[in-house]
Order: C-alpha cells, then sequence, then structure tokens
C-alpha cells in the first residue's frame, strides 16, 4: 500500500490546481489520471480567459495557480475584451495552442517535488466512521491518504450524443469513468445529471478565409500571470481569429434535423448550459434572431484543425455538414470532427461547504464539473481552493474561505453552496456585486498575501507588491492635495476638449473627468512640479493605472466599500455547522428545510439562501444570542 497525504483524482484544470498547490505547500500528493499526456486538456474550446473568466484566471494566479502561466507559455493570441467599458469588466482572454498546453502542463507538474503522476483511474474511496482514509483504483493499488479531492469532469458515467447515436465516454477518444457514481450515492451523496457541448472542427485548408471577417489579437498582449517574464513574451507567434454568422437559410436546414435531435427527442437527461447553448438550441429560443455570430478560432500552430466556436451541436452529421456549407466562407469547409453533446453525472453543490469538502464524509472534496460548474476557469478556481483547504485540514490549521466582496472566487463557491444548482453554473461578472473592488487588474492587491501566508508566492513578488503599495497611496494622497494652475490645467484641458478652469484644481479632482488622462496630465508637468514620487509612478504603467482607476472611480468604490462594512456585520455572526435548524419551530418550515440542508457558515450566508425571509434571519439572531 502506497501512502499520500492527499490524493487527487482528475488530470484536469482542477486536478492540476489542487494537486500542484498541495505539493508545493509541503505535502505528498498522487494525482490520478487515465493519461497523463492529456493533463489539462481542453475538451472544449482551446482558449483561457474572457468575460469575468478572466478575472478567476488573475485570481487563482494571485493565489499561487498555474493556469495564468500555462495560458501565457502557450497562447497564440491575446486580447483585453470590453476595453470601452468601465475597468470592472475588462477582461483578458487568450486563444491557447491545444496541444501545446497539455505538453506544458505536463512538464510543469512533473517538475514539482512531493508529487507523483498515477496513470490509473478511482474504482473506489475507503471511508472509516465517516472520514476518508484511502482510495482503490481501478488496476487494484491500494492508497492511503488524509485527504482526497475528486475533480472528474465529465468523465462520471459520459454519455456523447451525435444524432440518434450514443457512445459512452467523457470527451472524444477517452472512456466514461462508470461504477463511481454509484459508489458514492451508496454512500448517501445525491447526483443529478448535466451536458455540455463541443461544436465540429474544420480542416483549416477548406476555409476561404479571404471573405471572412478578420479578428486580430492585441498589438501589445498583456500576460495572465504576475510571474511571467515580460520580456520573453509573447512566447509564441501570434494568430489572428475570424468572423461569420448563420442566416435564415442556415437555420432552415438545422431544423430538418430536430426529428432526429437527442436533445428534442428526449434522449438526453441532463440540463444543458444556459448561457452557451447549443445552435439548435438558439433558433428555437431566440425565432426573432435572423444570424448568430461565429468564431473561426485555431486550435494551434500546427494544427489543421479549426474550432468553429458558437456551433455547439448534437444533431446528425450529415445537416450538421449541410448547415456549415450554408455558411459565408465555410461553403467547401471539410468538417475533421462533428460537434457532439456530452452527458455526465454531478453532485448537487449544496452536498459540500465553503472550503469543497463534502458535508458527508470528511476529508473528501469536490472540484470541478462535479460541483455543476462549466468553464476550465471555474474548474481551476474550485481546484486551488480544494487544494489549499485539504493541506490546512490535515495540518490543523485554519481553513481558508474567500468572502464575496474579497474575490471572484468566492462569488463561484458562494453561489454554488448556498444557492446550488440545476443547471452548468458559469462565471459573470453580473453575478458580483462588489465588481468595482474585484477587477481583475487589482487580483493582486487582493490575493497575494494569501496565497505568501500559504508559501505559494515568494519572498521577492510579495515584497514588490508592498513596494507597489506605498508607491500607490503616497501618488493619491499627493494628488489630493497638488494643485495645477489654471495656465498649466487650461492648456491641457483644450487638448482634450474638456471644460476650462477658472481656479487652480487638485490633479485629483481633474482625473475624475471621463476625457482625461492622468498619464497625459503628467506628462505635462514641468520638471520642477513632477516630485521623485510622480517620475517613479510614470515610470511604472501598472502603478499609474491602478492609481488612475482609484482616483477616476473614488466615489463608487467608496460607496462600496461602505456596503462592504455594513454587509460585514452579517458574515462575521457564525453560525455553529452542527446547528439544528429542525429544532426551530418559530421559523418557516421552507426555512428550516433549506437552512438544514444547506447548513450556512454565518447569518450572511443564510440571508442568501432562497426562500429565507428576513423574519427567518431575526429569529435566527434571538437564537444565536441566546
Amino acid at each position: 500500500m502506497k501512502k499520500f497525504d492527499i490524493v487527487v483524482v482528475g488530470g484536469g484544470h482542477a486536478g492540476i490546481e489542487a494537486a500542484s498547490v498541495v505539493a508545493n505547500m509541503g505535502a505528498s500528493v498522487a494525482l490520478i489520471t487515465l493519461d497523463k499526456e492529456a493533463l489539462g486538456r481542453m475538451s472544449c474550446n482551446p482558449a483561457i480567459g474572457g468575460s469575468a473568466k478572466g478575472h478567476l484566471v488573475h485570481e487563482v494566479d494571485a493565489l499561487g495557480g498555474m493556469m495564468g502561466l500555462l495560458a501565457d507559455k502557450t497562447g497564440i493570441q491575446f486580447r483585453t475584451l470590453n476595453k470601452s467599458k468601465g475597468p470592472a469588466v475588462w477582461a483578458h482572454r487568450c486563444q491557447s495552442d491545444r496541444s501545446r498546453y497539455s505538453e506544458q502542463a505536463l512538464i510543469d507538474v512533473s517538475n514539482i517535488n512531493n508529487l507523483e503522476i498515477i496513470e490509473d483511474s478511482l474504482y473506489d474511496i475507503v471511508v472509516e466512521n465517516n472520514k476518508i482514509i484511502g482510495a482503490l483504483t481501478s488496476t487494484g493499488l491500494e492508497l492511503a491518504c488524509s485527504a482526497l479531492i475528486l475533480c472528474s469532469g465529465t468523465f462520471l458515467n459520459g454519455l456523447m450524443h451525435t444524432g440518434l447515436k450514443s457512445t459512452i465516454g467523457g470527451r472524444f477518444g477517452e472512456k466514461a469513468a462508470t461504477g463511481l457514481t454509484e459508489q458514492f450515492t451508496k454512500i448517501g451523496f445525491i447526483s443529478g445529471r448535466l451536458k455540455t457541448g463541443t461544436p465540429p472542427r474544420l480542416l483549416k485548408q477548406s476555409i476561404n478565409f479571404d471573405i471572412l471577417e478578420e479578428q486580430p489579437g492585441d498589438e501589445t498582449p498583456e500576460p495572465f500571470s504576475l510571474r511571467t517574464d515580460v520580456s520573453l513574451f509573447p512566447y509564441l507567434p501570434q494568430v489572428s481569429c475570424h468572423l461569420s454568422y448563420t442566416h435564415l437559410g442556415t437555420h432552415e436546414i438545422l431544423r430538418k434535423g430536430f426529428a432526429e435531435s437527442p436533445l428534442f427527442g428526449g434522449i438526453i437527461q441532463g440540463v444543458g448550459p444556459r448561457y452557451c447553448p447549443s445552435i439548435e438550441d438558439k433558433i428555437v429560443r431566440f425565432k426573432d434572431k435572423v444570424k448568430h455570430q461565429l468564431f473561426l478560432e485555431p486550435e494551434g500552430l500546427d494544427s489543421d484543425l479549426i474550432y468553429l466556436n458558437g456551433f455547439s451541436s448534437s444533431l446528425p452529421t450529415e445537416i450538421q455538414i449541410e448547415a456549415v456549407h450554408s455558411i459565408k466562407g465555410l461553403e467547401e469547409a471539410e468538417i475533421v470532427r462533428p460537434a457532439y453533446a456530452v452527458e455526465y453525472d454531478y453532485f448537487p453543490p449544496y452536498q459540500i461547504d465553503n472550503t469543497l469538502e463534502t458535508k458527508l464524509v470528511k476529508g473528501l472534496y469536490f472540484a470541478g464539473q462535479i460541483n455543476g460548474t462549466s468553464g476550465y476557469e471555474e474548474a481551476a478556481a474550485q481546484g486551488i481552493m480544494a487544494g489549499i483547504n485539504a493541506v490546512l485540514k490535515i495540518q490543523k490549521r485554519k481553513e481558508f474561505v474567500l468572502k464575496r466582496s474579497e474575490a471572484y472566487i468566492g462569488v463561484l463557491i458562494d453561489d454554488l453552496v448556498t444557492k446550488s444548482t440545476e443547471e452548468p453554473y458559469r462565471m459573470f461578472t453580473s453575478r458580483a456585486e462588489h465588481r468595482l473592488l474585484l477587477r481583475q487588474d487589482n487580483a493582486d492587491r487582493r490575493l497575494l498575501e494569501y496565497g505568501y501566508n500559504f508559501g505559494l508566492i515568494s519572498k521577492e513578488m510579495f515584497n514588490e507588491l508592498s513596494k507597489k503599495e506605498t508607491l500607490i497611496r503616497k501618488n493619491i494622497d499627493l494628488f489630493q492635495t497638488k494643485k495645477l494652475n489654471t495656465t498649466i490645467a487650461n492648456e491641457f484641458l483644450e487638448v482634450f476638449q474638456s471644460t476650462r478652469l477658472d481656479n487652480p484644481e487638485t490633479i485629483s479632482k481633474l482625473c475624475k473627468r471621463p476625457e482625461v488622462s492622468l498619464e497625459k496630465l503628467l506628462e505635462l508637468l514641468g520638471s520642477n512640479q513632477k516630485e521623485p514620487i510622480i517620475e517613479e509612478l510614470i515610470s511604472n504603467k501598472k502603478v499609474l493605472e491602478q492609481v488612475e482607476i482609484e482616483l477616476k472611480y473614488e466615489g463608487y468604490i467608496k460607496r462600496q466599500q461602505d456596503l462592504v462594512d455594513k454587509l460585514e456585520r452579517y458574515e462575521d455572526i457564525e453560525i455553529p455547522l452542527s446547528f439544528n435548524y429542525l429544532n426551530l419551530k418559530p421559523l418557516s418550515t421552507e426555512a428550516r428545510e433549506k437552512l438544514n440542508k444547506i447548513k450556512p457558515r454565518s447569518i450572511g450566508q443564510a440571508s442568501r439562501i432562497s426562500g429565507v425571509t428576513p423574519s427567518d434571519i431575526s429569529i435566527l439572531l434571538v437564537y444565536l444570542k441566546r
């Protein structure tokens, strides 16, 4: 029997983060995966980040995770989305080289001390007194452990559908994990069924790119990771994506296949993602739309495959071919691999705690799509949190839970535990009520200290953050008092067609004007007015950006912080996990049932549970005071 501190099952994005963080925190870990060459394999779109998802990648990076570094090393197009909007919704996205991402993941994971990769699959877990003590693999290997993190992705009883044809598998060419769901339901876990899908892959040489709209990356791309060497970035040649559209003719062709649709015919039982529907779902749900946007995205520098983003489907192959050929630029396109849908088992996440430990079995953690989420980034965020908490538990240290006001990761996990989900959960900026405080550009300022305290961030990087904070604060304080005379200010304001001044004004107030750039404003200052601290600021673009955002949005930021402080008193009132709600008769029946099911950690979390009313919260507060 082999002994490890922690066993991680699954080599996807959640498993990579969980295993690496466990090992980097000094615990021994076994990473069980069917194929080590498939570590971090991008089973759907070969891309990282995007709206809200980019925030998660930056947060994982600030905690010491791997996803940002892997994305930077293997990205072939980098873009900042929503740049025309406010900084709260700016989001980095990169198109990745699919094969290089997996190759780099294997290299980086293999070089981590205390981590052993075992090519096998989980057969069963060993539980004693409601506590995990080991795992059994399909080949008969026995592993003793103090904690186990299950990151099964879409492999639990995975079933792939194309038309009326169904194939057992977790993704194309890979076996499903069968029998595990049944083992867990015997213990007492409740399982559910979800669905996701992937579009067809097209042969690059068969596409007429000349008549398509080109979508290049940023001229000066920005990396995800704080640890990426900017002088070497980007590491790989950069390429363009392209745009095309469906039309009413395409939609009519697709409708011909509805009779053989496993989705509409009831063959697929799992609930699909609301915000990333299949193409057949789109034309049914959005009947008023005459076209739908499609992104043609390369799978890699050396790959002949193009990913047709926006055309996820489970319709018969012949219908897919006819519909694709009706689209501009794809008239002669060859489908190398048709689109398919995949159904898989998951465990509704009210069964886990905010640490991602299951409520039923101590030392057992769920992370990723097993909790009902969709997306690589959501999985990675859960993986790193499960890994950190598993180590803290076996080291008998205080658990780590991020608040909704601290990180998108906190919003993600709180939503899962408190609201659970009956459809694949996807992160959006709109889910975060304090999103102006949770920008991707300040992820290091919010979370790097945590990573440092866990030994996942170097002292040098933490010291750099301390210097950055000092520079930000000193310049903000200076600009709130330093005034520009009307001659200098009006010369600047004329250039930007901004209202002239009658009296001297502080840099802070001038910066609040939407049309005013702090960088340009500081450049106009004469050398006699540029204090050393300002010169240092001008030379550091990232710090300059932080100062400008804080000055421009000072009122909004203060308002959100005041709200956080007001709500914090409810978050600080803890509820014992052993609290018996069923005996609390003054509560409504619905409140008793839901509170007992979810077992919230605080009054704040209890107040976010659907069906728990303000009067229920008042009753809880009275009993807790007693």
